[in-house]
């Protein structure tokens, strides 16, 4: 996509820079996308790969009090796996929705097909999670992937408005970035890239 760019403010990102430094936002507070930002996020995460059209996600946007209403969720989800919970962990989990001005929630949606397995299906769903962050950060906003042990509590599904067909993916946290962005750790790409000539060959000797 030579020459994309985006903007929020006097903030300019080219694709390439986009793609090499979005960096995860911890720290996360108002304002949240508006409503014109977020139709371009969610334009762009429907661009995910997806073999056969499946549309295989959906996205749940919580913000305002019903982040209160998900931290309950996650509260009583927490309850679920650890009874005995203290009173601090409790408080964690359900203030945790409130460390963003928004949280979208993504669900694959798993459907029967001969040629695509569930598994594409939930990459699909993945790919369309990273479509969302990533396009966030092109919009000069920021967010940062969560998951967590709520994330694969089927009540929790349940009690979101979700089918026996769908699964969590991702609570993505967005807003706008407090403070500086972390250091990104340098990796070098042959440490991770390497030719393939065949298959290998067993050199033992018979």
């Amino acid at each position: 996509m030579p020459g994309f760019k985006q903007q929020r403010g006097t903030a300019m990102i080219d694709a390439m820079t986009l793609l090499t430094e979005r960096n995860s936002a911890p720290k996360l507070i108002e304002p949240a996308p508006g409503a014109a930002v977020r139709e371009a996020i969610f334009a762009a995460a429907l661009r995910a790969p997806d073999h056969a059209w499946l549309r295989p996600w959906r996205f749940l946007t919580v913000e305002g009090e019903a982040r209160q209403a998900l931290g309950s969720v996650l509260e009583r989800s927490l309850l679920r796996r650890e009874p005995e919970a203290d009173a601090t962990a409790r408080e964690r989990a359900r203030c945790a929705p409130l460390r963003a001005p928004l949280v979208v929630v993504v669900l694959a949606r798993l459907k029967a097909h001969p040629k695509v397995p569930p598994l594409e299906q939930r990459l699909s769903a993945g790919c369309a999670a990273h479509g969302i962050l990533l396009a966030t950060e092109a919009q000069g906003y920021a967010g940062i992937w969560r998951t967590g042990a709520a994330a694969f509590d089927r009540e929790v599904v349940r009690e979101l408005g979700g089918g026996e067909d769908e699964e969590i993916v991702a609570f993505l946290y967005l807003g706008s970035r407090e403070g500086k962005a972390k250091r990104l750790p340098a990796m070098a790409v042959e440490d991770f890239v390497a030719p393939w000539n065949g298959p290998t060959q067993d050199k033992e000797t018979p």
